[in-house]
C-alpha cells in the first residue's frame, strides 16, 4: 500500500511496510512513538516540493476543493507507471477524483486517518531533506496566504456589497432630497413661479443652469429639457415673475449646487444598475419574487443572505417592523402584518384588507426563495417566477372572489353557492267560503274532554267565640252616654272654681 501525504513543503508519497497496523487503529501511534519504530512503518518514496507558496496556496486550494492539482498528477503519473497498489488517502472526495483520473483504488477510512496523524508527528524525520527551520517557514507562510485566499474569495462574503450598495443608495436619496429642497428655496427667491412648474428635480436642476437670471429666459431654447407647452408657461411666468433681483454670484454658487444635483443623479443610476446586477447574481429567486430594492434591505438589515435564510417565514413578514411589534406587545393591541414587504408591489397594489393575506403569503414564498439562493448549487430564478405566478393567481382569486378547488370535497365552493328560494306555493281554499257557524278548534277539544270531578271539602267546625256579639247601635248609646257624663264633670268642676 501507498500513503499520500500532504505538507507545507509539497506532496510524499509513502511505503506502508506493516499493513497490519491499519487493524488496529488505536495502538497506532504507538508505532510512531520513536523515529525508529517509524522508520519499521512507512518509508518514505517519492517527494515533490513547491517552488514557492504561490504554488503551495494552488495546491492547498485544490486539496480543499477536492481537485487534482498540476503537481500532484505529475507526481501521480510517475507513481503509477512504477505499480498499480492502493493508495491511502486522507480525503475521500480527492479518492474519488484519483480514482476516475488514473484508475487507481483509493480508501479514505478512520484507520488511515489515525495513520496521516501519527505520521505528521514524524513528519520532520521521515520526511528528509528539509530542515525543521524551513518547513515552519513554508507552514507559516502557507497559513498566512490560505487565510488571505478565504477572506478574500470567500462566498458568504459576497452580499457584504449588497449590503453596502443599499446603504448607499438610501442615503444618496437623503441627501439628493436635501440637495433638492434647498435648490428649490435658493432659486425661488429670484423666481418662484418655476417650481410650481417644473416639478421634476432634475428638469428643474437643468433649466436654472440653462436659464439662470430669469430674465435670459426668453433668449434661451429649453425644448430639450422641457415639452413645448412647459416651455411656453416658464417664458410667460419669466415676463411677469415676483421674484426679487439677485446678484451673479448667487445665481453662479445655485448653478454648482444644480451640478451637485444631477452628478449625483447620475452616479445614484449607476449604483441602482450595479445593485440590480449583484441582486441577480447573489439571490435571482428572491429579486423576481419581492424586486431587487425589497430584497437588498431584507439581506442588509439581517444582516448576511445567510442570517436571512435562517430565519422563519413570520420573522421575514415583520422585519422592518420592530419597534411598532415591541409596542403593540407590550400595550396589547394588534401586531403588525408587515414590516419591509408592505413596499413590495404583490401588497403594494393589492386591497386594504388583503394586504394582511398577502403579506403572510409572500413571507412564506421569500424564505423559501432566501433558503434556495443561500444554500442552492442552481443560479436560475425559476423557483421565484414559479412562486410570484401562483401568488398572483390567488391574489386574483381573493380579489374576484373566484375560487376552484384543489382538493378536498368542495365545501368552501358549496357555501359560495347562491341562496335560492325554494317557498311552496299556496292555492286559494274555496271550502273555506261556508256562511254556517263553525266551531273553533279549542271549543272542539274542550267537548271532546271528559268533565272533570270535584272533590267533596268537609266543613270545618266554627270556633266557639267567648264574647256575646253586641249590635252596632247599643255600641252608639254607650258612647253617647259616656261622652254626655263627662261634659257634665268638666262643667261642675269649672263652676266650682268660679
Amino acid at each position: 500500500m501507498l500513503v499520500l501525504f500532504e505538507t507545507p513543503a509539497g506532496y510524499a508519497i509513502f511505503k506502508l511496510l506493516d499493513e497490519k497496523v491499519l487493524k488496529k487503529p488505536d495502538e497506532i501511534f504507538r508505532s510512531f512513538e520513536t523515529v525508529e519504530s517509524a522508520n519499521k512503518v512507512v518509508k518514505l518514496q517519492h517527494f515533490c516540493k513547491f517552488e514557492d507558496t504561490t504554488q503551495a496556496l494552488a495546491a492547498a486550494t485544490a486539496l480543499i476543493e477536492g481537485k487534482i492539482s498540476s503537481d500532484l498528477k505529475k507526481l501521480l503519473k510517475k507513481v503509477t507507471k512504477e505499480t498499480q497498489e492502493q493508495l491511502l488517502v486522507a480525503d475521500a472526495k480527492l479518492g474519488n477524483a484519483i480514482k476516475e483520473k488514473f484508475d487507481i483504488p483509493c480508501l479514505a477510512t478512520t484507520p488511515v486517518q489515525e495513520l496521516m496523524r501519527s505520521i505528521r508527528s514524524q513528519m520532520n524525520s521521515l520526511v528528509s531533506g528539509i530542515p525543521e527551520k524551513e518547513m515552519s517557514a513554508f507552514a507559516l507562510g502557507l497559513a498566512h496566504s490560505l487565510s488571505r485566499y478565504k477572506l478574500k474569495f470567500s462566498p458568504d462574503k459576497v452580499d457584504t456589497m449588497i449590503v453596502q450598495a443599499i446603504s448607499l443608495l438610501d442615503d444618496i436619496d437623503k441627501e439628493l432630497n436635501n440637495y433638492n429642497m434647498r435648490c428649490r428655496e435658493w432659486y425661488g427667491w429670484h423666481f418662484p413661479e418655476l417650481s410650481k412648474i417644473v416639478t421634476d428635480h432634475v428638469a428643474y436642476a437643468k433649466v436654472i443652469k440653462a436659464v439662470g437670471h430669469r430674465t435670459n429666459a426668453l433668449n434661451v431654447d429649453l425644448k430639450e429639457i422641457l415639452p413645448e407647452e412647459m416651455e411656453a408657461e416658464v417664458k410667460e411666468a419669466a415676463e411677469i415673475s415676483m421674484g426679487s433681483e439677485v446678484a451673479d454670484e448667487d445665481i453662479l454658487n445655485v448653478t454648482h449646487l444644480c451640478d451637485q444635483i444631477l452628478d449625483m443623479h447620475d452616479y445614484r443610476a449607476q449604483l441602482y444598475d450595479y445593485l440590480k446586477n449583484r441582486m441577480y447574481a447573489v439571490a435571482p429567486n428572491l429579486t423576481v419574487l419581492v424586486g431587487e430594492l425589497i430584497g437588498a434591505r431584507l439581506i442588509s438589515h439581517a444582516g448576511s443572505l445567510m442570517n436571512l435564510a435562517k430565519h422563519p417565514s413570520s420573522t421575514i413578514q415583520i422585519l422592518g417592523a420592530e419597534k411598532a411589534l415591541f409596542r403593540a406587545l407590550k400595550t396589547k393591541h394588534d401586531t403588525p402584518k408587515y414590516g419591509l414587504l408592505y413596499h413590495a408591489s404583490l401588497v403594494g397594489g393589492t386591497n386594504q384588507k388583503l394586504k394582511g393575506k398577502i403579506s403572510r403569503m409572500l413571507a412564506a414564498k421569500a424564505a423559501l426563495a432566501v433558503r434556495v439562493d443561500a444554500l442552492g448549487e442552481s443560479t436560475d430564478a425559476e423557483l421565484g417566477a414559479e412562486h410570484r405566478a401562483n401568488l398572483e393567481a390567488r391574489l386574483k382569486m381573493l380579489e374576484t372572489g373566484e375560487f376552484h378547488r384543489l382538493a378536498g370535497r368542495g365545501t368552501k365552493r358549496k357555501a359560495m353557492d347562491k341562496y335560492t328560494n325554494k317557498a311552496e306555493v299556496k292555492v286559494y281554499n274555496s271550502a273555506a267560503d261556508s256562511t254556517l257557524p263553525v266551531k273553533s278548534v279549542e271549543e272542539e277539544e274542550a267537548e271532546t274532554k271528559p268533565p272533570k270531578k270535584k272533590r267533596k271539602v268537609k266543613d270545618e267546625p266554627e270556633e266557639v267565640k267567648s264574647e256575646p256579639a253586641t249590635p252596632k247601635s247599643e255600641k252608639k248609646k254607650k258612647k253617647k252616654i259616656q261622652e254626655v257624663e263627662e261634659t257634665a264633670e268638666v262643667e261642675e268642676e269649672s263652676g266650682g272654681n268660679s
